[in-house]
């Protein structure tokens, strides 16, 4: 599909381990690497979580260690693609030792045990670590971390003490991945359609930027890091339009065809104190992009014709065309 490179082709290193079934990011690599590679890949989820099930599936919680070192130890994992973590905001702000579990102390258990075991690693990280507070976003890999909020602040930790552990890790900061989560109601799209199918109203920000990513765009790019002698460090992996929370409420709604009076918007800190909200969070990602082929990385959403114009672009833009879910799934989950 893409250009080669002048890097030389690796082997991936199978079977694969593939850990967050639960998340948006950890939920698209597992189905789409076990499309790849049947019956090479495995994926670890919380006990009580049934939403994946089958083939590769074990269920284990983040703070039974010895779970997971029997799972490495049965399966001689020769990769571990680490999405582990919970960006549930306002759980995580009222559990500190919650956060902490989920977003560092797993991935830290993991990449220990895929140091032991000499497995090749990828980490998933956030572009949470920043606050935004300036308002100016740009933020490159290498500025000043400032976290506000306990998600960040043990993503942000994971990153550092995963790095001492492995120091030839490949750590990705993702924004948002825009693809399904298995439980239908985490990640953008699902929260906001989940919102707005019953004809419940959705409330997003004017002032909190990102840089979503298409989540068969993510697959593919930890697919040809894997596949290619690729430098250790830390990369922002986002698309390539910074878009607010409040566009990608309207490009939902009109994809989707909901009604637009669903779409409520505000600026952030008109939301209330919890979870504290981040601001301009646009990543600079030239790193990256500089090491992967032509076009891997698309805008999200590709089409132009779907950027909005003001904040009243939703309720006048021509919807003939679109109006529906499986639009939704055309046109901003596959692209």
């Amino acid at each position: 599909m893409f250009e080669n490179s002048d890097l030389a082709l690796n082997h991936i290193r199978l079977p694969i381990l593939i850990t967050g079934l639960s998340g948006v990011p950890g939920y698209a690599l597992f189905r789409y690497f076990q499309k790849r590679f049947p019956n090479f890949v495995y994926g670890i989820r919380a006990v009580n979580s049934n939403d994946v099930k089958g083939l590769g599936v074990i269920p284990i919680d983040a703070e039974d260690v010895a779970s997971h070192a029997a799972a490495f130890e049965e399966h001689q994992f020769g990769t571990v693609i680490d999405a582990s973590g919970n960006c549930a905001l306002k759980a995580c702000e009222c559990d500190a030792a919650l956060s902490k579990l989920l977003n560092y102390t797993q991935g830290v258990t993991v990449a220990r045990l895929a140091a032991e075991c000499q497995c090749t690693l990828i980490r998933l990280s956030t572009d949470m670590v920043f606050s935004g507070a300036s308002g100016e976003g740009g933020y490159k890999e290498e500025d000043p971390k400032d976290p506000i909020h306990n998600f960040g602040k043990h993503m942000s930790f994971a990153e550092e003490d995963i790095q001492k552990l492995v120091p030839e890790v490949v750590i990705l900061r993702v924004p948002l991945p825009m693809d399904y989560a298995p439980g239908g109601e985490a990640g953008a799209i699902d929260w906001i359609t989940h919102r707005f199918r019953p004809g419940r109203p959705a409330t997003l920000y004017f002032d909190e930027y990102r840089n979503p990513i298409y989540g068969g765009d993510l697959c593919r790019i930890v697919e040809y890091i894997l596949e290619h002698p690729f430098p250790a460090g830390i990369y922002h992996c986002g698309g390539r339009r910074t878009v607010s929370l409040y566009e990608i409420g309207q490009i939902i709604n009109v994809v989707g065809g909901f009604s637009p009076e669903l779409l409520q918007g505000c600026n952030r800190l008109e939301a209330g104190p919890l979870p504290p909200r981040v601001g301009n969070l646009a990543i600079d990602c030239s790193k990256l992009w500089s090491l992967l082929p032509p076009q891997m990385i698309r805008p999200w959403p590709e089409m132009e014709s779907l950027v909005p114009e003001g904040r009243d672009w939703h309720k006048k833009v021509d919807r003939s065309r679109f109006g529906s879910e499986e639009w939704i799934d055309k046109l901003l989950v596959q692209g």
